[in-house]
């Protein structure tokens, strides 16, 4: 049974719409009334949300600042590779790539991925797919055309 519940009546009841955020309330099972026998319905599902990564704030806002500079920088770098490609920029595009998926892979798997074994066996996996991913984008860029000229090869066909 699902219940729906204008935020609006339930702040018009004295329930401030904050308190919804709160974890404590997050953990507690609700209570539904339901309409034809007015019965209590107890809800077991629990949320879950994020575990916290860093013991700081000042490390998670360097972390979240370090994400968006490296997104910046992957912003330049396409135009940059487009006009003038070389060994340079196809290292950089490696390196900013890789990076680029492991922070995101990382955080799907904090999102989704729960219990102590299943995270490091989950963060030992990225840690193994950036590498392999960083090393065959290096390989092929010292073995072969590298990634510009591979995309404008590709572009041109």
């Amino acid at each position: 049974m699902a219940a729906i519940i204008r935020l609006s009546s339930v702040c018009r009841a004295g329930v401030k719409p904050w308190s919804f955020f709160q974890s404590t309330l997050l953990a507690r099972p609700a209570v539904v009334l339901h309409k034809e026998h007015l019965q209590p319905h107890r809800l077991t599902a629990r949320i879950h949300s994020s575990q916290p990564l860093y013991g700081s704030d000042s490390k998670a806002s360097l972390h979240w600042t370090a994400e968006r500079v490296l997104s910046i920088a992957l912003l330049a770098l396409g135009p940059v590779a487009y006009f003038s490609p070389g060994p340079v920029i196809d290292y950089s595009l490696a390196a900013a790539l890789t990076l680029h998926g492991h922070w995101g892979i990382g955080q799907v798997l904090t999102d989704y991925v729960h219990g102590d074994t299943k995270i490091k066996m989950a963060n030992a996996g990225l840690f193994l797919l950036s590498t392999v991913t960083f090393a065959g984008l290096c390989y092929f860029n010292y073995n072969d055309v590298g990634i510009c000229k591979a995309v404008a090869l590709l572009w041109s066909k």
